[in-house]
């Protein structure tokens, strides 16, 4: 009778031990049901800031990275170009919560934005990598290699992907 106690008491043992385990993971890791991050535009009424109407925001407040993004701002600056290996054109948007955003977007593989000016709209779609100053949007165009989502930019009423 001892023995079978004393492996009730290790079975015991070894699922506390496992339910700990599964729990570190998840803090860690996330749950394995976890849908992918994906984070889209909210609807064109109602307010304007906080986090409900503008996905950058929920992003930015999170500190998240790594997560596909669909959204739209405002240019506040045009930066040089990136020419760096594959050539980027480089822009600063604010978005409706005030975040400012730098979209790095590959010139190499999609058409640059000729003529675009500070006060212009721009919508996007790319993915999202968090920094203090506010992020980056890339990924805003087709992945030649077909392994990666589309993204795009939409712009005086043109797509560029």
């Amino acid at each position: 009778m001892a023995r079978k106690g004393r492996w009730g008491v290790i079975v015991a043992i070894c699922a506390l031990a496992a339910i700990a385990v599964l729990g570190s993971a998840q803090q860690w890791f996330g749950t394995v049901t976890d849908p992918p991050a994906t984070v889209g535009t909210a609807p064109a009424s109602g307010s304007a800031s906080g986090s409900s109407a503008d996905p950058v925001r929920a992003l930015f407040d999170g500190r998240r990275s790594g997560v596909e993004v669909q959204g739209r701002g405002v240019v506040s600056r045009i930066l040089s170009d990136d020419d760096q290996g594959s050539r980027h054109q480089r822009f600063l948007l604010t978005t409706p919560g005030g975040v400012t955003i730098l979209i790095a977007h590959n010139i190499d593989i999609a058409p640059r934005l000729d003529g675009l000016s500070v006060g212009d709209t721009v919508e996007f779609l790319g993915d999202y990598e968090w920094s203090e100053k506010g992020g980056t949007v890339h990924w805003t165009h087709h992945d030649p290699s077909g392994q990666h989502q589309r993204g795009w930019l939409q712009w005086n009423g043109r797509t560029y992907a």
